[in-house]
């Protein structure tokens, strides 16, 4: 990508970014924005190291629930066994109803609970996912 290129979508990154924020303060904007990216950035690698401790146990995706989820409701009585293992390992654990997948998915299809599961979510990285 060329610098003009990079200058050209920066802009239009920004316009974006400011129609999304609309009346909102853009200092309130950058933390909720930040906020996003931290779980984003959470999910992506508890998912990842989780496909990998689980191999071929690490199911497929399934509409509108993440693998993680599936594995979770297949697996109960190893649920706690493995979130140790992911503490020791990753250092920290998501509850897979609290994995971006899963908020994505419900943005996607307009889910009436959508806030109160990021609010217990963002909740849950705090109080417990570091255990």
């Amino acid at each position: 990508m060329t610098e003009d290129q990079q200058k050209k979508l920066g802009d239009v990154l920004w316009k974006l970014a400011d129609q999304l924020r609309g009346a909102m303060n853009a200092d309130d904007f950058r933390d909720y924005m930040l906020s996003f990216l931290f779980l984003r950035y959470l999910s992506d690698n508890y998912e990842a190291a989780a496909k990998k401790e689980l191999g071929k146990e690490y199911p497929a995706p399934n509409g509108h629930t993440t693998p993680l989820q599936r594995w979770y409701e297949e697996n109960e009585a190893d649920v706690s066994a493995f979130e140790d293992l992911m503490r020791r390992r990753m250092h920290y654990v998501i509850n897979p109803d609290y994995l971006w997948g899963n908020i994505a998915d419900m943005a996607k299809r307009q889910d009436g609970e959508l806030l109160k599961t990021l609010q217990k979510g963002f909740d849950y990285i705090e109080n417990e996912s570091f255990g």
